[in-house]
Formats: C-alpha cells, structure tokens, sequence
C-alpha cells in the first residue's frame, strides 16, 4: 500500500517558521513531481509549491521568498520550509505526488497537516 504521510504543521506565532515534510512508502518505483496544495476553511484547494525528481520548483507568485520546497530523493521525502508566516498561511497542507509504482504511475494525496498561525 503507497502512503504519503505529512508532519510538522502546528501553531505557530505571525512572523514564525515551521518546516513541513512528507514521506512517501510502500512499493514505489520511483518519486516524480512533489507539490504541496494547501487550503483555508471556504476555500478552494491551491498550489503552493512544486518540484520535480531532478530538483526543478516552481511556486505560488504570492508566496515566492517565504516559502521553499525541497526534496530528499534518497528517503523519497519533500519538505516546505515556511518563514515569515502570516495569519493568512492558515490552512491544512496536503502533501501530493506522482508515483510510480507496478501498473503505472499514480498521483497520490496526503492526509493532511494543519497549519495555524496566530498571536
């Protein structure tokens, strides 16, 4: 059975930092493209950050400079470093990849990790 299992969300004071991660297990070939979604409470699902197997990201415009996605291919593990958080970055982060496992290659969600930041 794949799994993608996200940590790190909490509470976290306006200006504050919080590193997320997400691990990627079971029977899988190989890690493709990594992305971390987020969405608040009334709102729909968006794209914060993603990276490719060979390193390439790409980010939200609005998030560019606070926000920095990495990934250790070794563990099949992408990160999301997140400084100068502000009230408006709450939100429950999903953890997303395509995977390639026996019978094809999949995308896969995480369960989720909430992020809230407040004073």
């Amino acid at each position: 059975q794949v799994q993608l299992v996200e940590s790190g969300g909490g509470l976290v004071q306006p200006g504050g930092s919080l590193r997320l991660s997400c691990a990627a297990s079971g029977s899988i070939f190989s890690v493709r493209t990594m992305r971390w979604y987020r969405q608040a409470p009334g709102m729909q699902r968006e794209l914060v950050a993603s990276i490719t197997s060979g390193g390439s990201t790409n980010y939200a415009d609005s998030l560019k400079g606070r926000f920095t996605i990495s990934r250790d291919n070794a563990k099949n593990t992408v990160y999301l470093q997140m400084n100068g958080l502000k009230p408006e970055d709450t939100a429950v982060y999903y953890c997303n990849a395509d995977l390639s496992r026996p019978g094809g290659s999949y995308n896969y969600w995480g369960q989720g990790t909430q992020v809230t930041v407040s004073s």
